[in-house]
């Protein structure tokens, strides 16, 4: 009767930490899609939009200024990525070694070789998805870099937004599958732990994602330049003006095309 109480335990509280994790993730998400205000997600995606509305006008010194930026964000891609790739080779060689020490009488709950294999499995998983989300990451940043530094052209806001934007996307969904990854880690230990984790986890992330600062509507300087056409080259000069606040952007007033969509 003891070894069926210990084997019921996996099939109760393991659905229940991932159906928490679960809920609270779909809520976020229609948050973020129907009030995007009440999120950080939302709060920074608002503030990125804002950036590059700016750094779209910005000369050729200022430039360099955003691809430092965009190149940060590249290298903490890159990096987690390259982190998630190893935790999942390290996962792999766990399971292929012969090692049994998590399969003892000192973890209360299913110790059999089955349960132990789908423990392993799930965390594999979410390792990969951790990796192919930050490479997707480090992708769209790439591109807008190349859009970014592409001078003297008319190459759209919208267009280097989208590839900001969406590299942000993908860095979050990166975060969320080590979150899963995390709450699955502590199965191994046996499923109370991961339950009370996963309990643990959604209470800190609830704070961290909750955003109560209102959106600030910025004001830029409009920078434009001037040629003097009587002297053999021409003299560029700074006309600055105070531009109204920036209307919101469409991607964020309308609540369908919110500052999240991830596969459009």
């Amino acid at each position: 009767m003891v070894v069926v109480a210990k084997g019921s335990l996996d099939l109760v509280l393991v659905p229940c930490g991932l159906v928490i994790m679960l809920g609270y993730h779909l809520i976020l998400l229609y948050r973020i899609l129907r009030r995007p205000a009440t999120t950080v997600i939302g709060y920074e995606n608002h503030n990125k939009l804002a950036w590059v509305r700016r750094i779209t006008q910005a000369t050729p010194e200022e430039t360099a200024l955003a691809l430092s930026v965009i190149s940060s964000s590249i290298t903490a891609s890159t990096n987690l990525a390259s982190l998630s790739i190893a935790l999942g080779s390290l996962i792999g060689a766990w399971v292929s070694s012969t090692s049994k020490v998590f399969m003892t009488e000192l973890v209360y709950g299913d110790n059999t070789q089955a349960t132990a294999a789908v423990k392993y499995i799930s965390l594999l998983v979410c390792f990969l998805v951790s990796f192919t989300c930050f490479i997707h990451s480090a992708r769209y940043y790439v591109q807008a870099s190349f859009l970014v530094s592409t001078l003297d052209s008319d190459v759209p806001a919208s267009y280097v937004q989208h590839a900001v934007i969406r590299g942000g996307n993908f860095w979050s969904m990166g975060l969320r599958a080590l979150y899963f990854a995390t709450t699955l880690l502590m199965w191994i230990f046996g499923p109370i732990p991961m339950f009370v984790c996963s309990v643990f986890m959604v209470f800190i992330l609830h704070m961290l994602d909750t955003n109560s600062l209102p959106l600030h509507h910025y004001q830029f300087a409009l920078r434009k330049r001037q040629h003097d056409h009587r002297a053999p080259l021409a003299a560029t000069t700074i006309v600055t003006t105070t531009r109204n606040p920036s209307p919101q952007n469409a991607i964020l007033s309308n609540p369908i095309l919110s500052p999240v969509t991830f596969f459009n």
